[in-house]
């Protein structure tokens, strides 16, 4: 690891910001965004110059009971999000039956009284080039619900839980909407709340895309990101977190898709009838994704109603718990890249007992699947709408022709242009591979990290101050330093850029620890990587940790494998090493050249 003494890089800081104006009252509103550890969220809501400070409650222990979340840690009583459902729908249920309030899909006029009307009535189209080269025989239809207002198929369901709250007196001028969502649902909501005059808090957790993020941020929103790696109810959860938000912030209130039944009501009053006149009732099978399940349930109620024998078909992404029968989903449930489906609980409002088959789709065929659909139909999709084609082109093969299969496209790729859509983000999750290319225009691409001149890491501890590890990055010159525990195993990294910037911001006091802000998405390689995937890594990241594996027994029955930090690499690294090289070849060339003359 170099050191450097004067550089200051930026890095990804959890700190969320959004410059609004309207009218002058209010100017900027910023929200300081949750640790890592959630002991104290702020938002600060600034306006006509006054600072208004509402703090989130501190997180402590409770007593479980039957009503709060199974092993959560909160001073709240969580509503769980998997709570069953109380719907009455089955189906032969006469629709007067029905307890909810339904709407008919409305013809769009020629001038829309603002861009709310550009929700619906999204395009139906014939896939020609993928189902030939698959061999799929049946016809194959795509609904491209990117063409939303908003881009993305949640902008129905913001709509409508909006309206529905609306219409029952729930929401009233001057509300706070709070929605814990994956991006595309907040965008939805923002979306509305902007058009409608609502102020909008929007909690997701940290894996989705920037794109998002920069969307909410455009349209007005607060925005609080959450750890990805949190369950469900843990009390640094993206649900937990919004429930103390909304306890805290007057006159707030939680659509909260995954139990809101104005998320399968959009779909099955309107989306669902869209795909019947579209098709003149002729549907043979319908594939859909699996995330709060609103989308599923929704159409697969409608479709059931009016073509008995059409088959409904999920797709759930590895990781996720949705699929039945449970063996699909084995005991595997580590995270996944796709973002906007599965999830480690059953949704409310997903009705599983429609689905007449589930499909396990992983990231690589979604993300690659994607692109095929962006590259040879012209489809600007997103990463989910490649994972349920990929679900639909391994059930499709099953129809004949002259039969029909619908595949729900969610959204679309503008909210993954740093993503899937580019070359070095795939190469570096390993999606795609540009070795064999690389190798012939690169000497040093498939030599390994074992090449590069290592100096052993300088690591600090979890309950060291954040000044005395300002003071040893300063002495020793680093810009970021490894976090480790007593027994040297790895909790995390401190950034320097991260660091400052939030004590100078009044988020963190120096005396804070290191373990209140430990920055922990940060990328690991070995000896064995190769200088190609670490060029890659280090196109989007600063730095990467080399580790080392190491077998650690308890006694002689009881052995675990823990990862050791041996090094840090930067680009300086990389390119020291490359540079030095090149400059040995070109003085060997050069000394060769001269003997040969002198002979």
């Amino acid at each position: 690891m170099v050191k450097r003494k004067h550089e200051l890089p930026i890095y990804f800081c959890k700190v969320e910001t959004c410059v609004t104006r309207s009218k002058g009252t209010r100017i900027t509103t910023s929200l300081i965004a949750i640790t890592f550890q959630c002991r104290v969220l702020s938002l600060r809501f600034y306006s006509l110059g006054l600072l208004a400070t509402v703090r989130i409650c501190r997180i402590s222990k409770m007593t479980p009971s039957p009503s709060r979340s199974r092993g959560s840690s909160s001073s709240i009583d969580l509503v769980r999000p998997d709570l069953p459902s109380k719907c009455t729908w089955h189906l032969d249920a006469p629709k007067e039956s029905s307890v909810h309030n339904h709407v008919e899909k409305q013809k769009r006029p020629k001038i829309l009284s603002n861009i709310l009307g550009a929700i619906g009535n999204t395009p139906l189209v014939r896939l020609n080039q993928i189902p030939e080269e698959f061999g799929i025989k049946c016809e194959m239809l795509v609904k491209c619900e990117y063409f939303n207002a908003g881009g993305s198929v949640k902008d129905r369901i913001a709509v409508r839980m909006i309206e529905e709250a609306e219409r029952s007196g729930k929401i009233k001028p001057g509300y706070t909407l709070i929605e814990p969502t994956s991006g595309n649902t907040g965008i939805g909501i923002a979306l509305a709340a902007a058009v409608k005059g609502y102020k909008c808090v929007i909690v997701m957790p940290e894996k989705m895309s920037n794109e998002k993020v920069n969307t909410l941020k455009a349209l007005g929103a607060e925005i609080i990101r959450t750890p990805t790696s949190a369950r469900f109810d843990a009390p640094e959860s993206h649900i937990t977190v919004a429930q103390k938000v909304n306890m805290q912030i007057p006159d707030s209130i939680i659509l909260d898709q995954y139990r809101n039944p104005g998320n399968p009501l959009a779909h099955y009053d309107v989306t669902a009838e869209e795909l019947l006149e579209q098709c003149d009732n002729k549907i043979d099978m319908v594939v859909i994704g699996g995330g709060t399940g609103g989308t599923l349930a929704g159409i697969g109620r409608k479709l059931k109603e009016k073509i008995p024998n059409v088959k409904v078909v999920g797709v759930d992404p590895y990781g996720s718990i949705l699929a039945q029968p449970d063996i699909l989903n084995g005991t595997d449930q580590n995270p996944y890249d796709v973002e906007g489906i599965g999830y480690d609980f059953v949704p409310t409002v997903l009705d599983r007992s429609i689905v007449d088959e589930w499909i396990k789709v992983n990231d690589n065929d979604s993300f690659n699947m994607a692109r095929l659909l962006i590259k040879k139909e012209g489809i600007l999709c997103g990463g989910s709408s490649g994972s349920a084609l990929t679900g639909a082109l391994k059930v499709a093969k099953n129809l004949k022709e002259g039969q029909r299969c619908v595949v729900i496209l969610p959204d679309g790729v503008r909210n993954y242009m740093t993503k899937f859509l580019t070359d070095s983000w795939m190469t570096e999750k390993n999606y795609i591979d540009i070795d064999s290319e690389m190798i012939k225009k690169h000497w040093w691409w498939n030599k390994t990290v074992r090449c590069l001149d290592l100096a052993a890491p300088i690591t600090i501890l979890p309950h060291m101050s954040c000044q005395d590890a300002i003071d040893i990055m300063g002495k020793e010159g680093f810009d970021q330093l490894p976090v480790v525990d007593d027994a040297g195993v790895i909790k995390g990294v401190i950034a320097l850029g991260n660091l400052m910037s939030k004590i100078m911001a009044g988020k963190v006091v120096s005396t804070a620890l290191v373990s209140d802000v430990l920055y922990t998405t940060f990328h690991q390689i070995n000896l064995d990587t190769t200088l190609g995937r670490l060029s890659t890594i280090l196109d989007t990241g600063h730095f990467a940790l080399v580790v080392h594996n190491q077998k650690q027994f308890s006694d002689k029955e009881s052995m675990e494998m823990k990862q050791i930090v041996i090094g840090v690499v930067t680009r300086i690294d990389l390119l020291n090493f490359i540079t030095n090289e090149e400059e040995i070849k070109k003085r060997s060339s050069s000394t060769n050249a001269n003997n040969c003359e002198s002979t």
